[in-house]
């Protein structure tokens, strides 16, 4: 899946090899294996790989202990990334933007841009820093960052996002003909809306879905 990536972000460390076309050979082949992970944490893989293959250059012409890293992270790290960013941060971002349009702010359509790049561009970034100057020890700038910990206090936060979404819905709803009882009903339906969150998210409900879903019954509440 991503092989040709990983094979094509090594290639400054194979000419490096230029002039022993067996060994450069050898590099490229082991690293067209199969590889699949997030694409933001597969960065500190590369550097971690990178930097065992130039210490064992002549140690272990094998690139084992190489192979053996990158296989051992790309599964966890694919869970990992997958759980944070496109779980966790990407909604949290889309939120925001969400809140800043309906106040009616013209940068809103930046605000997924700005809230969500930095961050993946600095793990990937420094990722590949300490991958590189830490080698097999790389792994631990990833356990430094807590993403799991960090995830699900990012959806409690887009949670809270998405309730004041639903509060700005339900407060521009204009119903002449109900008139007072429906104004004393939204609040509660939304109110209703946020514990109902609440339990999915607590039973493994797929927080993507449960905004698609807020905002479809926002949408038909607007109307």
């Amino acid at each position: 899946m991503q092989n040709l990536g990983f094979a094509f972000s090594l290639l400054p460390l194979a000419r490096r090899l230029a002039g022993d076309e067996e060994r450069l050979a050898a590099l490229l082949t082991r690293h067209l294996q199969l590889f699949n992970t997030h694409p933001y944490l597969s960065a500190p893989i590369i550097g971690s790989v990178a930097r065992i293959e130039e210490d064992n250059m002549e140690a272990d012409k094998t690139g084992a202990a190489a192979v053996n890293l990158k296989n051992a992270l790309m599964g966890p790290y694919a869970a990992l990334g997958d759980s944070f960013f496109w779980g966790a941060l990407k909604p949290l971002a889309a939120v925001f933007g969400v809140l800043l349009a309906l106040q009616e702010y013209l940068l809103a359509p930046l605000a997924l841009l700005l809230i969500y790049n930095p961050g993946h561009l600095w793990v990937r970034v420094r990722g590949f820093i300490e991958g590189y100057r830490r080698g097999k020890e790389g792994i631990d700038f990833i356990r430094y960052l807590e993403l799991p910990w960090l995830t699900g206090r990012i959806r409690w936060l887009s949670l809270s996002g998405l309730s004041a979404i639903a509060a700005l819905v339900s407060h521009s709803i204009h119903t002449p003909s109900l008139g007072r009882p429906l104004e004393f009903l939204a609040p509660v339906a939304i109110l209703s809306l946020i514990i109902l969150c609440y339990w999915g998210i607590r039973d493994g409900i797929s927080q993507v879905k449960i905004i698609y879903g807020m905002f479809i019954i926002s949408f038909m509440l607007s109307y």
